[in-house]
């Protein structure tokens, strides 16, 4: 089962029900982001001012440890 497909069924369910699911698909779609980030090669971490050690620390987190972002 796609993300796209957990999302469409997500939205069918009350409102209280979603923030679990929610969660987890937050979780996984961060994990995604952290493994690209820890595929680039030197030049293009270099690009976005990322040190290779600093995509490691990165994708090395728990799955769970997710960014705080503001609303």
């Amino acid at each position: 089962m796609s993300t796209q497909s957990l999302t469409t069924n997500v939205s069918a369910l009350p409102r209280a029900s979603r923030a679990p699911f929610s969660r987890v698909l937050s979780m996984l779609a961060v994990r995604r982001e952290r493994r690209a980030l820890n595929s680039l090669d030197v030049s293009r971490l270099e690009d976005l001012g990322i040190t290779r050690d600093a995509a490691r620390r990165e994708a090395s987190k728990p799955i769970w440890d997710l960014p705080v972002r503001p609303f």
